[in-house]
């Protein structure tokens, strides 16, 4: 069985005559930097998440510090967030200059838990950066609440969790400003780098749109300095294609992530927990043991990948640990997780068949 973590041949061979036409159509028109289908996706993203501004960009990662950007952070300032994400959250805090300042993660969501935000905001902090792990929403009433409290911004990171809804509210709607990422392997995913800020306040978006095209709102005035961040015609014009079948796609994610709920309910593995208030779109299905390394092993001998996302915590990362002084025992649950946590196949092409395999694989694992 040819069992693939994220199957984007499949999903392109169910799409193909589609995303190949939309591609040869902007190749013949050689409108490759800010066609048409640039700006359509933008609108297209904008309605289906209700909110006023979407602004392409070439990757998540620019999406998160062009955000911040808008928002003036820099030296001497902080910016609260998880240390247990991909790096590029606290990476582009520190390109900026300021410092990443980390509040450790519940251990059931893996999302940053509220209770412990106060005791971290100081006379410095700017910002928070809740992500909404693995496709789950974060608990954004409490984080709102902190942040209206204290004067602070919100920027939410919603690399993992276009779709996702939090108490019926898509995700992307809550903060001053939302990133998403279309990484290929992102539930809406682009054929290679892309990015998007979106937001409904007209002097954060314009800021946004400036600071993306180098500063400039006219061709060769720049009024501030800004980066070279620019959607490809072509990405755009594949997400155009893709864009309508997402909630589908995440409809088929929860139902395996259900399956694999279920099927995994009597084997020693922490699975899943949706909050109640939570639509979760399951980016990744990510279990819990303490024989991680081993399983994984186990597995990989089977012919079934799996990743572990992630194997370090951001405060211990050397790029982290020693320029801002963190210490292994910062953030303990964090840690545990970094040790515990593998993610299963996830995708929406994934087969009842596939899903029956693994767990099989996990059980007798379990059992010898």
């Amino acid at each position: 069985m040819n069992i693939q973590m994220v199957d984007l041949i499949r999903q392109y061979q169910g799409l193909k005559a589609e995303v190949d036409a939309a591609v040869s159509r902007v190749l013949e028109t050689a409108r490759f930097i800010n066609g048409p289908d640039v700006k359509a996706f933008a609108e297209e993203v904008a309605r289906y998440l209700g909110v006023a501004y979407a602004i392409p960009c070439a990757s998540g990662t620019d999406a998160l510090q062009i955000a911040m950007m808008a928002l003036g952070i820099g030296p001497g300032d902080e910016v609260i967030t998880s240390p247990f994400t991909f790096i590029a959250t606290a990476e582009t805090i520190a390109l900026l200059g300021a410092r990443p300042v980390y509040v450790d993660v519940d251990p059931v969501t893996f999302n940053l838990d509220p209770k412990q935000v106060a005791e971290k905001i100081t006379e410095r902090t700017r910002a928070i950066i809740p992500v909404h792990l693995y496709g789950q929403p974060a608990d954004m009433d409490s984080i709102l609440a902190i942040a209206r409290e204290h004067g602070l911004r919100v920027v939410e990171d919603a690399a993992q969790a276009l779709g996702a809804r939090y108490r019926n509210r898509k995700v992307c709607t809550l903060g001053d400003l939302a990133c998403i990422s279309f990484f290929p392997s992102k539930n809406l995913g682009a054929a290679g780098d892309a990015g998007m800020v979106v937001t409904s306040n007209p002097e954060l978006a314009e800021k946004v749109r400036m600071i993306a095209n180098h500063g400039s709102r006219v061709r060769y005035h720049h009024e501030i300095l800004g980066v070279n961040s620019r959607l490809d015609t072509i990405q755009a014009a594949i997400l155009r294609v893709k864009l309508p079948h997402l909630d589908e796609w995440n409809r088929r994610r929860r139902e395996a992530a259900h399956a694999y709920s279920k099927a995994l309910a009597s084997l020693p593995v922490l699975t899943p927990t949706e909050q109640d208030y939570s639509y979760h779109i399951y980016h990744q299905y990510t279990i819990r043991t303490p024989r991680r390394d081993e399983l994984r092993e186990f597995l990989k001998a089977q012919g079934i990948p799996t990743a572990v996302h992630y194997p370090m915590p951001l405060h211990l990362q050397p790029a982290f640990k020693e320029r801002f002084g963190y210490c292994e025992g910062d953030f303990p649950e964090a840690e545990k997780a970094s040790q515990e946590v593998i993610s299963l196949p996830m995708h929406p092409e994934l087969t009842g068949e596939e899903i029956e395999y693994i767990v099989q694989a996990i059980a007798r694992f379990f059992n010898t």
